[in-house]
């Protein structure tokens, strides 16, 4: 039995989507990635539109059992940080509306569990995610490896699989990086 999980990788003009259904052994399969555009000239309520129709079509379509989201954290360029935020609170209310449980995932977290390293780069994410769903080359653009890179990470988070221990921890080396990146986060 597959676990589908739609994740999104928030922005007004690049919002990337990625379906994957994933396994109880940890098996990840891509089911579909896109990248929703908005021009940056369009008025801001019809950009949120635009991503608002582009989600709900994917969730209509492909009908997963979860979203995972990137977590909104505060960055320098407040401008980002503000469409960014926009953006989730659309896909939120998609989710909902639908019954759909969400999860927050930083940006830490999707490395750790995709790479095993918290502050890869985002070559490195989207190689690791090219290897997890056997592609022949990441995807692109980095929207869609991230959007891809978040399912995935919720997926497994989610504990579909019990996974080789790593030291007697009854966990593997990324989720051990993952939990380290967490309480760092909380901290």
């Amino acid at each position: 039995m597959t676990f589908r999980v739609l994740g999104i990788d928030p922005g007004l003009t690049r919002c990337g989507v990625g379906i994957v259904d994933v396994t109880p052994t940890r098996k990840a399969a891509l089911v579909h990635v896109t990248v929703i555009r908005t021009p940056p000239d369009m008025p801001l309520e019809q950009r949120l539109l635009g991503i608002a129709n582009g989600i709900e079509e994917l969730l209509e379509e492909y009908q997963p059992e979860s979203v995972a989201l990137e977590r909104v954290f505060a960055q320098h360029n407040v401008r980002t940080v503000m469409g960014t935020a926009q953006a989730s609170g659309v896909a939120l209310h998609l989710a909902a509306r639908r019954g759909l449980a969400v999860g927050l995932h930083t940006p830490s977290e999707v490395k750790a569990s995709i790479t095993g390293y918290g502050a890869a780069d985002k070559r490195q994410v989207a190689t690791m995610v090219a290897r997890v769903l056997g592609l022949d080359s990441p995807p692109t653009p980095a929207d869609a490896s991230d959007a891809l890179a978040l399912a995935i990470c919720h997926a497994w988070r989610r504990g579909s699989a019990t996974p080789r221990s790593v030291g007697g921890t009854g966990m593997t080396a990324a989720q051990k990086a993952w939990r380290d990146a967490e309480r760092s986060a909380n901290s």
